[in-house]
């Protein structure tokens, strides 16, 4: 949220993008008000004045609330199914339920998922008892007896039961982002679908709603726990909870984890599971979101057709704990592997108060991301490695969060107390009068972007629902914040920012608390992915209305000018509103020249002749510009964005600054002593280790470009002018321009003003070329205190080829992506062997790279063994599913048919097509391909570019947990040095003796 405009040009960006014709004047003047309305079916549903979404909020008669808003850029829907029940509502017992719940309702019905429910259900019924004996059971040997029985009971249950129905059916529509999620107050379902499937999406979701079967439950459950463990692995995730503790001591926002405890995990009741969806998932407790390409009336009536005989029930939520008042600082200490940071929060009211109003101010006064006091006074200054702050609001509380990271040799109670030197800033009233009103109009400008996108807007919508907000009050929201005044902002910080705060130490060192577990050692229940309720079977005949794909022709979509200096601009009109963005492209990056990276970051800390640093954000901040200058592999960006209207203002301005930055040498120092931090906090973080260092040594060993570093020695040596020099050089090298926006004269014409180039311009340095390296017969392995392990096997393909991208797709959509895949089936479904396991077949974005496969696992480390295997099985022996097979492929071309590229997605799609050497839209070949494509050629895709390779295998996990003998039957295993994998130098602490 950078961006500031003035209130009638934002009031203007608004109107066009909703095709309104009143004038921005009477847009400010009209009262927003609630209007009542029938539809042409006699459905009832009302609308809120000057509302720039145009929801219509349906009320069915069972209770049930409909979110309606209409977009057509591209014929799909986004749809929540928004509860409001979350882990407030777990019994203290029994913590976890609502989010174990939430799984669950994937898991089918009495007509989805099952072979003969009536045989079915007289063993979950057992499954049940047997449940509710184990929880009661205080004998820990006793126990793990009952478990057994449990074990072999799901057995004979699941030879009965046909696991993922619903995911299949969902899949076969064309369905994208299918996922649900549990907070506090809420449990929400999400898919995208194309919007012709809108029928068979509400048979659908109709029938998983009308009730629950707990079937597959032990195997979904060990599922959880390892989504537990991940959790425990997750610092971040750590000292979340301890800062939500310490604000709240008897809440359950603090004293309740959505995941829950490991001894409520281990101990479950599916009798407690049935009465909390027997409860709370009633439709006058639940309201359903549509937004994207949908006709109101014929939607209202088949939502209702759909779910309008659901039972209204009487709803009685919880009464919860209330706060005394936090009078002295609160002190939390978090320990794991990660780097050291520290958080400080207030606790505020809830959602919907005058608080929330005043909070939202300040926060943006504190940090926006340009201008703010942290972000010029700590950020800006390099005082800190990084701060912010960012507040939440909940029905019953909220807080504001502060956050921060030390430099090398800072202290986190420097950092602390240097967050908090920005909140006095703020009760002294040091900051300049413009900004609030400039803050307000950046929220309102970021908000007209997010409501452009359908998944943000319906997420506005059940976020309203969840937290009993009218649909008038957010669209009075921003309005309302205009009202606040400079003084009642100082008044009211100087009344809420007191010794009222918790803080939270996040501490570098070993976690005491971490909890370890057993391999319970689940018998694999069946899948009977050959098998097909009666529901499904139904449901493949119901007919959908036809879509036809749309592919595009990107040279006519794509226009094309030049400036005064033949400059090629590309340009595409913006439809939709005066938003705009310009870019000047060089094809060159890091690759070509390792300075100019460097630059690019240096950059950012200047200042001009005519303003310093501070400054010059400002300025930007005030014209509501946002500017970028950074570096990529290949590419480097030059480039600004926000409101037409000061687009010529705004490229003056960056011109500016290239041509006029000056030198520092002292913010040079501390730019290199930023890099050198960032090194040392990015090696401790695991995702980073696997996914990009042992990724890239895994792929190009020694020589791979994530190496191909300066030292910090080398870095200190650099002349800051000579980065300078480098920067303002770069305007003359060979570049071409993309616009995206309204007025491509105008835009000319700014360009032919402000961006002067020379009339000959300079060749690209030759980029680096880095060789992959064959792979196979390796295991990499990084020793990391962590109560999971990760790995994932990499294999060198064949080199990119077109050709290939249409079965690689499909064999992707079948075999390793999404929770229908047969490597989500096998691995987490059937085994319980891990949270997370998927498979690609991975096209090369060059031509002239290779292709890669790969496949990741995520599990504990007791499981690992029989994970490798189960996953080196399937990679060598792909299961053939005519059925699965089938709706893989249809779900694959519907996806193609619904897919629009829209927007300044079309150039940049087309510069990502053509570094592949493709120069038109491939989908079409891809689609048609597709259409013609059998489980027979799916199979010979796999057999000649999947199994049989030989893999590199990359492990992070703990050395103490980890069965190595097992890995070194994988291959050679090497344990790496973290530092060398960066190509980092040790500090003096790192160096054992």
């Amino acid at each position: 949220m950078k961006l500031i405009k003035s209130i009638l040009l934002l009031l203007l960006v608004i109107c066009l993008s909703n095709c309104k014709k009143s004038s921005p004047e009477t847009n400010v003047s009209q009262e927003i008000k609630v209007e009542q309305h029938t539809d042409a079916a006699g459905f009832n549903y009302e609308t809120v004045t000057n509302d720039p979404t145009g929801l219509r909020l349906y009320t069915l008669e069972n209770g049930l609330k409909v979110y309606l808003a209409k977009n057509e850029e591209e014929p799909k829907i986004q749809t929540f199914i928004a509860v409001r029940a979350g882990s407030n509502y777990d019994p203290k017992e029994a913590t976890g339920l609502a989010h174990y719940l939430e799984h669950m309702v994937f898991k089918g019905t009495d007509e989805i998922g099952t072979q003969d429910f009536e045989k079915e259900k007289v063993l979950l019924q057992q499954i049940s008892d047997l449940y509710e004996q184990h929880k009661a059971e205080t004998d820990a040997d006793k126990k793990k007896e009952i478990y057994k029985k449990i074990d072999e009971v799901s057995f004979e249950a699941s030879k009965i039961s046909i696991s993922n129905e619903y995911d299949k059916m969902i899949s076969s529509l064309g369905a994208e982002g299918t996922n649900a999620h549990t907070w506090f107050e809420e449990t929400v379902y999400k898919n995208k679908i194309p919007a012709n499937e809108l029928d068979k999406w509400l048979t659908v979701e109709s029938e998983r709603f009308s009730q629950l079967v707990l079937r597959l439950f032990h195997t979904e459950l060990e599922a959880v726990y390892e989504e537990f463990n991940r959790g425990q692995d997750n610092d971040g995730w750590k000292s979340y909870a301890a800062m939500l503790e310490g604000l709240f001591p008897n809440h359950p926002y603090g004293q309740q984890k959505t995941i829950g405890t490991s001894e409520h995990l281990k101990n479950p009741s599916m009798v407690a599971i049935h009465n909390y969806f027997d409860k709370y998932y009633v439709p006058n407790n639940m309201a359903m979101v549509l937004v994207g390409d949908i006709d109101f009336d014929q939607t209202i009536q088949k939502v209702n057709k759909a779910f309008g005989s659901f039972e209204k029930k009487e709803v009685v939520h919880p009464v919860l704990p209330k706060e005394d008042p936090i009078t002295s600082p609160v002190i939390k200490e978090v320990f794991g592997p990660t780097a050291e940071s520290v958080s400080v929060a207030f606790r505020s009211a809830a959602i919907g108060t005058k608080e929330e109003k005043l909070l939202t101010v300040a926060d943006m006064l504190l940090a926006n991301g340009n201008a703010g006091l942290i972000d010029l006074n700590l950020n800006q200054k390099q005082v800190v490695q990084n701060a912010g702050c960012s507040p939440t609001f909940l029905n019953d509380y909220g807080y504001h969060q502060f956050y921060g990271s030390p430099k090398e040799g800072q202290t986190l109670d420097e950092v602390k107390d240097l967050l908090l030197s920005q909140i006095d800033k703020l009760k002294k009233g040091e900051f300049e009068d413009w900004m609030i009103s400039a803050v307000v109009n950046d929220l309102k400008l970021s908000q007209t972007r997010e409501y452009e996108n359908n998944t943000a807007l319906a997420s506005a919508y059940y976020n309203a629902f969840i937290h009993h907000q009218d649909w008038k009050d957010k669209v009075e929201f921003l309005n309302e914040l205009k009202k606040v005044s400079k003084q009642e902002l100082v008044d009211f910080a100087n009344s809420f920012y007191k010794d009222n705060y918790v803080v939270i130490y996040k501490r570098k060192g070993e976690d005491k608390n971490i909890t370890k577990v057993e391999n319970p050692g689940i018998t694999p229940v069946e899948l009977n992915r050959d098998k097909q309720s009666e529901f499904i079977k139904a449901f493949a005949q119901q007919e959908t209305p036809p879509l036809t794909p749309k592919f595009i022709d990107y040279k006519s979509a794509i226009k094309e000018t030049k400036t005064d200096s033949e400059l090629k601009v590309s340009y595409i009109d913006n439809p939709n509103n005066d938003l705009f963005n310009l870019s000047i492209i060089f094809d060159m990056g890091r690759d070509n020249d390792r300075k100019v990276s460097l630059a690019t970051g240096y950059l950012d800390y200047l200042g001009t002749d005519k303003y310093s640093p501070e400054e010059l954000k400002k300025e930007f901040y005030k014209l509501g510009i946002d500017y970028y200058v950074n570096a990529g592999a290949d590419k480097t960006y030059v480039g600004i964005s926000g409101l037409k209207e000061n687009l010529d203002a705004g490229l003056a301005l960056l011109e500016h600054l290239w041509t006029n930055a000056v030198p520092n040498q002292e913010t040079y120092a501390k730019y290199v002593d930023q890099i050198a931090k960032g090194r040392q906090d990015r090696k401790t973080q695991k995702g980073n280790i696997l996914w990009n260092g042992l990724m890239n040594y895994g792929m190009y060993g020694d020589n791979s470009p994530l190496r191909n570093i300066y030292t910090i020695g080398e870095l200190q040596a650099v002349d800051p002018q000579e980065l300078v020099d480098k920067i303002k050089e770069l305007r003359n090298f060979k570049q071409r321009i993309f616009y995206y926006g309204k007025d491509i004269d105008a835009a000319i014409a700014s360009i032919n003003k402000n961006h002067k180039v020379q009339s000959e311009l300079r060749d690209y340095p030759e980029a680096i070329k880095y060789v992959e390296k064959e792979t196979g017969g390796n295991v990499y392995f990084v020793d990391y205190d962590m109560v999971q392990s990760e790995m994932i096997f990499l294999a060198k393909g064949s080199e990119f080829d077109p050709n290939k991208m249409a079965a690689s797709r499909l064999f992707n959509t079948y075999f390793g992506s999404g929770l229908s895949s047969i490597v989500f089936q096998e691995i987490r479904e059937s085994k319980s062997l891990a949270y997370s396991a998927f498979s690609a077949y991975s096209t090369a974005s060059e031509k002239g790279d290779s292709n890669y496969v790969y496949a990741y696992i995520g599990t504990q480390a007791n499981k690992m063994p029989q994970a490798v295997d189960a996953m080196m099985d399937l990679m060598t022996n792909m299961p053939e599913a005519e059925e699965q097979f089938n709706a893989a492929k249809e779900a694959t071309l519907k996806k193609i048919a619904a897919q629009r590229i829209t927007k300044s997605n079309i150039f940049w799609t087309y510069e990502g097509l053509k570094k592949r050497g493709i120069d038109n839209d491939n989908r079409e070949e891809m689609y048609n391909t597709i259409k013609d494509m059998t489980l027979e050629d799916l199979k010979s895709f796999f057999n000649e570019n999947i199994k049989g390779e030989t893999y590199n295998v990359l492990v992070v996990g703990n050395k103490k947990d980890v069965n190595m003998d097992a890995l070194s039957k994988l291959g050679v295993v090497k344990e790496m040095d973290i530092d060398y994998l960066f190509n980092y130098e040790k500090k003096n602490e790192d160096i054992k003796l």
